[in-house]
């Protein structure tokens, strides 16, 4: 299998190449500067600058890119609709490393966890504005999108135990009542559900057991 990491120097992007690698897979790194991983080949592009003839032939491409300062947020909305157009038409699968915040808290998906009273004002506009990403996703019947979202806490420096589980759009804690989940078994999962091909143009969501 064949699939290209954008972002692939990033904590989860790296680790998101190291699994597809140590699965066997042929890994392209997309990055802005010198890679840093294990990747055999290399694209060295800004995400805006790629074309379909770039990501011609993958398998599967990771977007596993992330934008903090208030003037780039905008960018999860304006990055994704970039990719979406430019794989639009092929059987190229789009999985895209996304947030927590707007998993849903009831079935009527009519309230999010960023609209819940415990949720952190300061990461109200990163939510939002991945939010929007999503909500765009969801209107492109053209590309097989797959959008993942980590648990409520997506800890960096977590152990990789192998052991999650797999939900949907609703908030789900596991069997200590945590929503948890490692990068390490983040990575894991996203690569596992790559590897199965079966998800398309839908919201998973990863957390451990």
């Amino acid at each position: 299998m064949k699939i290209a990491v954008i972002a692939a120097n990033g904590k989860t992007g790296s680790l998101i190449t190291q699994e597809a690698v140590d699965k066997g897979m042929s890994v392209t790194a997309v990055v802005r500067n010198e890679n840093k991983t294990l990747a055999q080949a290399v694209l060295k592009k800004d995400i805006f600058e790629l074309t379909a003839s770039d990501l011609a032939g993958f398998d599967a491409v990771v977007d596993a890119v992330g934008f903090w300062s208030p003037e780039d947020l905008v960018k999860h909305e304006t990055s994704l609709k970039h990719l979406a157009d430019i794989l639009s038409g092929t059987e190229i699968a789009l999985f895209v490393v996304g947030g927590a915040g707007s998993l849903y808290m009831d079935e009527t998906h009519t309230r999010q966890l960023q609209d819940t009273l415990d949720f952190p004002e300061a990461y109200k506009p990163l939510a939002t504005s991945m939010a929007k990403g999503l909500a765009a996703l969801r209107q492109r019947q053209d590309v097989r999108w797959v959008y993942v979202s980590p648990a409520a806490l997506f800890d960096a420096e977590g152990e990789k135990t192998g052991d999650y589980q797999i939900a949907g759009e609703l908030f789900e804690t596991n069997q200590a009542g945590e929503s948890h989940i490692s990068y390490a078994d983040y990575a894991l999962g996203l690569v596992d559900l790559i590897a199965k091909g079966t998800y398309g143009r839908e919201r998973i969501s990863l957390l451990s057991k």
